[in-house]
């Protein structure tokens, strides 16, 4: 018997600049677009080029998650700068998103997990 580690399909997002009201839509697009495709099973958004985030581009993230757990896949944020930080603490969002602190602990996460099941071929 062999055995084969089948690893999930994972889509990273890294939108850059401001997450506003301007763009608020065409982010929100793009995830569920993300999380629409086949055979993806997790969606993680490295907000680490982020500049700003109002609650147009709070409330994009929110719908995504929402569909996320409609659909039963993964969502999870990572590298949120300080000053996006406070904002998911003061609307305690920070308990509701899976947040990592880099793309290198949400592997490490992801590896350590069921997310990578082992099968025996």
């Amino acid at each position: 018997m062999q055995a084969v580690l089948d690893y999930p399909k994972i889509t990273v997002i890294s939108p850059q600049g401001c997450l506003n009201a301007k763009n608020a839509l065409e982010f929100e697009t793009n995830l569920t677009k993300a999380l629409a495709q086949d055979g993806i099973s997790i969606l993680l958004v490295n907000l680490e080029y982020v500049e700003s985030l109002d609650s147009k581009g709070l409330m994009a993230l929110v719908s995504a998650l929402k569909l996320a757990q409609k659909l039963g896949r993964r969502f999870s944020l990572c590298t949120v700068p300080p000053s996006l930080k406070i904002i998911f603490e003061l609307t305690q969002l920070d308990q509701i998103f899976e947040i990592f602190q880099g793309q290198a602990a949400f592997e490490a996460a992801c590896l350590s997990t069921e997310d990578a099941t082992l099968t025996y071929a």
